[in-house]
């Protein structure tokens, strides 16, 4: 029996598998069962901050995992304590809660407006907006917060409290906020899912402004723009913003599963003992490499993020079969003329493995993809769109 054959057999039909398996790869190179190269163009949606088989991350991984692997949050670990401090010293931010993934990121930052509303503002305040065509998880309080209603069909009844408004149109937020008892905000600066579609900085600002002055508890959800893939350590960031709450995952611990919600000055004591918890959250493996990924990314490399995306942008703007392309950072979504599913199956045959996000072409590379390695990819998806 093939890996395909026992993989449609046993694992549940959950995903689209393209008809390659990935066996071994270095940086932004990966190797199929046959030999083949890919540039890869997704890191595993955002997760391979530093690419495949990172010397420094592996290094770090190995000699956490040689001392000890798990142990329960019942105990202190130098690797959860560190990365907490390193977090925070970085954000500005002032307490972490760690979990496994975005959707139990988002859950926490989701628990937190509304503890933080009931006791500040009465039980009746626990209503949490969100933005149409966002996305914010699987677990069913996130795709209740998902702004997508085809997320919703196949799993009624979801979670009550939660309302989305259109994106950038502070008027239907306002309408929203003057009706109703909102206990939270929750944005992603870019929406990801929604098909790489950048929030407009002057709406964000005037939300940030008015979450503020009716203590309204703003989250932003971090978990595919943050870890340095926007050109800033996180996105928001890039807005001059101050949000209450973050949450991030994906690209934190490099390939390990690790969320984190950070908390501001504002909510940092509002979850006390026993009101939330995480059997793997804080890991100290995962926290050794989440470790690794965040000390390195530095002003230079965020810089070189910056390079990049300008490089992908003045590539691909413009040119055959191209309509558009918008995102930020190492975030970019093309629109084609082509179907998009058409597009990454050319590039794939061509040695390229895009991604897809709606009816776009999705690229998220490692931050420190090689230039060479990136231009030669671009070729490949120009040629794809012509």
């Amino acid at each position: 029996m093939s890996i395909t054959e026992m993989d449609q057999q046993y694992v549940a039909g959950t995903y689209k598998r393209f008809p390659v398996e990935i066996v071994a790869g270095k940086g932004s190179l990966v190797y199929d069962t046959d030999g083949k190269e890919y540039i890869d163009m997704g890191s595993g949606i955002g997760v391979t901050s530093f690419g495949v088989a990172d010397d420094d991350w592996q290094a770090a991984v190995t000699e956490q995992l040689l001392k000890v692997q798990h142990m329960s949050n019942l105990y202190y670990t130098e690797p959860c304590a560190k990365l907490a401090k390193l977090l925070c010293e970085k954000t500005g931010m002032k307490k972490v809660f760690f979990s496994n993934s975005g959707a139990e990121a988002n859950e926490c930052a989701i628990k937190v407006a509304r503890k933080y509303a009931a006791e500040h503002h009465g039980p009746s305040c626990y209503t949490i907006v969100t933005l149409n065509n966002s996305f914010h998880g699987r677990t069913l309080a996130t795709l209740a917060a998902t702004g997508q209603d085809h997320f919703h069909e196949l799993f009624q009844p979801l979670p009550a409290g939660f309302v989305s408004v259109p994106a950038d149109d502070m008027e239907a937020f306002i309408d929203v906020a003057e009706k109703t008892p909102i206990a939270g905000v929750l944005i992603e600066i870019v929406q990801g899912e929604g098909g790489v579609i950048p929030l407009d900085p002057d709406y964000v600002k005037a939300l940030a402004a008015y979450t503020k002055e009716k203590d309204i508890v703003l989250m932003v959800d971090e978990v595919q723009t943050g870890n340095g893939r926007t050109g800033k350590l996180y996105a928001y960031m890039n807005y001059g913003i101050e949000p209450d709450v973050v949450s991030t995952a994906k690209g934190l611990a490099g390939g390990l599963p690790m969320g984190a919600t950070l908390l501001s000055e504002k909510v940092q004591n509002v979850l006390g003992y026993g009101d939330h918890g995480s059997t793997f959250g804080g890991n100290p493996v995962a926290a050794a490499g989440a470790i690794s990924i965040i000390e390195r990314i530095d002003d230079d490399l965020l810089a070189e993020v910056q390079e990049k995306s300008q490089m992908i942008f003045d590539t691909l703007t413009g040119a055959p079969g191209i309509k558009s392309v918008s995102g930020m950072g190492l975030m970019i979504g093309i629109e084609t003329e082509k179907p998009a599913a058409e597009i990454v199956n050319t590039c794939i045959a061509n040695g390229v493995l895009p991604l897809t996000a709606k009816t776009k072409v999705r690229l998220l590379p490692a931050l420190n993809i090689p230039k060479d390695v990136l231009k030669k990819a671009l070729e490949v998806i120009k040629a794809a769109a012509e």
